[in-house]
């Protein structure tokens, strides 16, 4: 098996277009498997296996693995690998339906993401949040910086409030540029997210929150009054939500923390025929 991997790098030529950097440091991979604790009856899903580094090591442990792929030369290399406990998902990770797919939860998901659509799947992970007990997942590092940060600096974003309100997240591991091939330009990092039974904080309306934490940070050099009125807000209902949170308006959205967050949103949702029921 190791030899047919070998001679698959050796005759596959990477995309850009799919972000790929396949993962071949054997010390990272090890890394990945202890975050990911995978039992012999666990069931695995991996998007963008490559050439099968991390791959391997999650059949030699799971009941079942399951690979997300759209190149079609990889779907062909897959394809030419049968295994009773492999099963080959022919597609965009963004675009399929993982409920159809994954009937049987909870599934541990462990990845060495694209960095092009790591973003995106990781929002598409928190919707689906409910199929998983744990995720491991390979990010840019700056993107894995932002998952993890705490209020208060510039990496604390969007990104940060979501995961931080729905996962426990730690940072696994930095990787080098030259774990991979081809190494890319930048470092990554590999972050563990447990799932949460409920949100970190208690939510009125998980819309409405939304809604106030992407004002928030919409236009981030405005303070927090100004910012809510880009999302639309009318600044009498700003006003009178402030007054009776006591939050300062001219604070700004990365100086706020997950419960400060929920106190506002709560306290819009909370006023008489105001909820805001949209998704953005």
């Amino acid at each position: 098996m190791e030899t047919q991997y070998e001679a698959g790098q050796d005759r596959f030529r990477t995309k850009k277009s799919y972000g790929q950097n396949f993962l071949q440091d054997r010390q990272v991979v090890a890394e990945i498997m202890a975050a990911a604790a995978i039992g012999e009856e666990d069931r695995v899903v991996e998007i963008g296996p490559g050439l099968g580094a991390l791959t391997k090591d999650l059949l030699a442990r799971a009941r079942e693995v399951n690979i997300i792929e759209i190149d079609k030369e990889l779907i062909a290399f897959w394809q030419q690998r049968p295994d009773p406990r492999l099963h080959l998902h022919a597609g965009d990770a963004l675009s399929l339906n993982w409920r159809a797919l994954f009937p049987a939860p909870p599934y541990i998901l462990a990845a060495n993401l694209p960095y092009n659509i790591s973003t995106p799947i990781l929002f598409k992970m928190i919707e689906e949040r409910d199929l998983f007990k744990r995720l491991v997942l390979m990010f840019q590092k700056e993107v894995g910086d932002r998952i993890c940060a705490p209020p208060g600096g510039k990496d604390y974003g969007v990104l940060s409030v979501f995961c931080q309100l729905w996962f426990d997240v730690r940072k696994v591991v930095t990787v080098p540029p030259g774990a991979f091939h081809p190494a890319p330009k930048v470092h990554s990092i590999v972050v563990q997210l447990d799932p949460l039974p409920a949100p970190r904080v208690a939510l009125d309306d998980y819309a409405t929150f939304r809604r106030v934490v992407k004002g928030a940070f919409g236009q981030r050099r405005k303070t927090l009054r100004n910012a809510l009125g880009g999302a639309g807000f009318t600044t009498a209902r700003i006003d009178a939500v402030l007054a009776a949170t006591a939050i300062d308006g001219r604070r700004r959205g990365e100086t706020l923390s997950l419960s400060e967050f929920a106190l506002l949103s709560n306290a819009f949702a909370d006023e008489e025929g105001e909820a805001f029921h949209g998704c953005l």
